[in-house]
C-alpha cells in the first residue's frame, strides 16, 4: 500500500488523510446501489449523478446484514460510532466495493462529493463510449476545519433568479460549504415578497436604471467613483420560489440564511413605506451605491411593529434558526435632527444618536430569541449589552473590538473583506492572497478557538450584473475558500492547490459553470 499523504488525489477541499491500494473498481451497469432509511435520500442524489454522468440506470437495494455484497456501492450510517467528529465520513474503494460510512446523513453526502469528484478526475477512461467507470482502490477519511462553511450571495443589487441559485447551491455542495447566507434587501432593491406589505416588491424590486462604482477604485463599501448604467433592474422571489429553492438547499445539507438588513441599507423599504423614515419621503429605489443617509426612524413605533411582520413570515418561510438582520453602515445624520429619534433617546435614557441603532437591535434581538432564532449582524452591531448569543459577522474595521467580543464568549463568523470579498477584481485580492488566509486570528488564545465558528465568502454585486458576471467573479477563489473552510491548515499548499484546479476546470464545465 502506498500512502498518499496528500499528495496525488486531486479533490478540492484536500482531505484530512488519503491512501491508495492496488486495484481497481468498475462501476457499471450491474453495480447496486444499497441504502437504509437514513441514506435514501442521499442515494437517490448519487443515482441521478451516475445516471446523467455515464448513463448508467443502477438498482437501488434496501441494506441488509445477511449478504455478503459485491459489486455495489454501500452507505452506511454508523450511529453508534459516537467517536466519529459531525459531518466527517470514511470512502473506501476495494475491488468489490465501495463503501461510505459516517455518524451522520450529512456525512455521508460529503463522501458522495467526494466519489463525485474522484469519478471526475480519477476515472481511467479506456473507451470515451463505455457506460462502465474505473477507479483506483483507495480509502479518505476526511471531517471539516470549521462548523461554518459559507457563502453570501448579494442579490439586492441586481437579480439572478432560481437557476443561478441552484447551480450555485450544485457548487457549494461539491466544495462542501454548508451555509448559503442570501442578502435579499438593500438600498436598491427588495427580492423577497412580504405578503403583509406588498409594496415591498410592487415597488422595491424595481429601479429605474443603475450609477454603478468604478470596478478599479471599489475599495470598500463606502464612497466611491461612479459612472451611470441606465438598464433597469427588477425581480423578486415569491414565497413559493423561496420554498422550492430551500428544498433544493435542504437536499445538498446547505442551510439558506436569509439577510434582511435593518435598520440602514433600507431606501427600497423607505419607497414603499415612507412613513418608515424620519422624514416622510418620497423616496425611490435608489440607483446609487454606496452609504445612504436614509434609514428606520427608531422614534417612530411602527418600524418596529413593520420589522417583527416582515421577520415573521421570514422565519415562517426560512427553517434555519439564524436570521440576519445587516447593521452595517447605518449613519445617524437623519436621527440627530429628528424630533422622534431625539424623543426616544430621552424617554429610553439613551445618551446619543448612536445608541439608538442599539436599542433598536437590542429589541429585534429579543424579539428573534423570544422565536427561538439567533440574531446575526455585521460587526457593527457590536456593544457590551448585546444579548451573548448574537452573532457578529466580521468584514473590516474595529478588529480589536471584535476579539475582545469573542473573549468574552460570543461566537463570531470571518469574512475579512481584503481576503475573501469576491466582488473585488482577482488583481487586487489574488487567489493565493484568498488561499493563504486563515479565519482564526493569531492573537486569538487556543481556549477561545471554539467561538470562532468558521468563515464566509461574499459577493457584493453592485458591479456584477448577470448570471455570468457571478461565475466569473467566484472562481477560482471559492474553491480556494472552500479549502480554507474545510481542510486541516497542515494539509494545505499553495502550490499543490494550483495542480489541483487546473483539473478541476473538467468538472465546472460539466456543471456549466464559467471562468477565465
Amino acid at each position: 500500500m502506498k500512502i498518499m499523504n496528500n499528495n496525488t488525489l486531486k479533490i478540492i477541499p484536500e482531505p484530512v488523510k488519503s491512501s491508495i491500494n492496488d486495484g481497481k473498481f468498475f462501476i457499471n451497469s450491474r453495480t447496486k446501489l444499497i441504502s437504509n432509511d437514513l441514506t435514501d435520500d442521499v442515494l437517490k442524489f448519487l443515482r441521478k449523478f451516475l445516471k446523467d454522468y455515464k448513463g448508467l440506470n443502477l438498482n437501488q437495494e434496501e441494506f441488509s446484514h445477511t449478504i455478503n455484497y459485491d459489486n455495489a456501492i454501500i452507505l452506511k450510517v454508523m450511529n453508534s460510532n459516537k467517536t466519529m467528529q459531525k459531518e466527517s465520513y470514511t470512502l473506501q474503494i476495494s475491488k468489490a466495493l465501495i463503501e461510505i460510512t459516517a455518524g451522520e446523513v450529512n456525512g455521508i453526502f460529503y463522501g458522495i462529493q467526494t466519489l463525485i469528484q474522484i469519478i471526475f478526475l480519477e476515472n481511467i477512461v479506456i473507451d470515451e463510449k463505455s457506460e462502465t467507470i474505473t477507479l483506483p482502490c483507495l480509502k479518505i477519511s476526511d471531517y471539516p476545519r470549521f462548523k461554518w462553511r459559507g457563502f453570501m450571495l448579494d442579490e439586492a443589487r441586481h437579480f439572478f433568479g432560481k437557476e443561478t441559485i441552484k447551480k450555485l447551491l450544485d457548487l457549494m455542495a461539491l466544495l462542501k460549504f454548508n451555509i448559503f447566507h442570501w442578502h435579499l434587501t438593500d438600498d436598491q432593491g427588495w427580492r423577497i415578497e412580504i405578503k403583509k406589505y406588498s409594496l415591498l416588491t410592487e415597488i422595491g424590486s424595481k429601479r429605474e436604471g443603475t450609477i454603478v462604482p468604478n470596478a478599479k477604485i471599489a475599495r470598500s463599501k463606502g464612497k466611491r467613483k461612479v459612472e451611470t448604467d441606465n438598464i433597469p433592474v427588477d425581480g423578486f422571489y415569491t414565497q413559493e420560489d423561496l420554498k422550492e429553492i430551500i428544498q433544493y438547499a435542504n437536499e445538498r445539507y446547505i442551510t439558506i440564511i436569509p439577510e434582511i438588513d435593518f435598520p440602514g441599507h433600507v431606501v427600497a423599504a423607505l419607497a414603499s413605506y415612507p412613513k418608515l423614515s424620519c422624514n416622510g419621503g418620497p423616496f425611490k429605489v435608489s440607483s446609487l451605491f454606496g452609504v445612504h443617509k436614509d434609514v428606520f426612524c427608531i422614534g417612530n413605533e411602527q418600524v418596529f411593529e413593520f420589522s417583527k411582520d416582515v421577520l415573521k413570515e421570514v422565519m415562517k418561510i426560512f427553517p434555519s434558526k439564524y436570521l440576519h438582520v445587516g447593521g452595517d453602515e447605518v449613519p445617524t445624520r437623519r436621527w440627530n435632527t429628528c424630533e422622534k429619534c431625539q424623543t426616544r433617546i430621552a424617554k429610553e435614557g439613551l445618551n446619543n444618536t448612536k445608541e439608538l441603532q442599539e436599542y433598536y437591535t437590542s429589541r429585534i434581538c429579543s424579539f428573534l430569541k423570544s422565536h427561538e432564532h439567533i440574531l446575526i449582524g455585521w460587526n457593527e452591531i457590536l456593544y457590551d449589552n448585546l444579548d451573548i448569543d448574537a452573532v457578529c459577522q466580521y468584514w473590516t474595521n474595529n478588529f480589536d473590538l471584535v476579539l475582545d467580543h469573542i473573549k468574552k464568549g460570543r461566537k463570531v463568523i470571518m469574512s475579512e473583506m481584503s481576503t475573501i470579498y469576491l466582488n473585488y477584481p482577482i488583481e487586487l485580492t489574488p487567489l493565493r492572497k484568498t488561499y493563504e488566509y486563515d479565519p482564526l486570528p493569531t492573537e486569538l488564545e487556543e481556549n477561545y478557538v471554539q467561538n470562532v465558528l468558521g468563515l464566509e465568502a461574499c459577493l457584493w454585486t453592485e458591479i456584477v450584473k448577470d448570471s455570468k458576471m457571478v461565475e466569473l467573479r467566484i472562481i477560482p477563489r471559492l474553491l480556494a475558500v472552500g479549502e480554507i473552510g474545510w481542510s486541516p491548515k497542515e494539509v494545505k499548499n499553495f502550490e499543490r492547490f494550483e495542480e489541483k484546479l487546473n483539473s478541476f476546470y473538467k468538472i465546472l464545465d460539466y456543471y456549466k459553470i464559467g471562468y477565465d
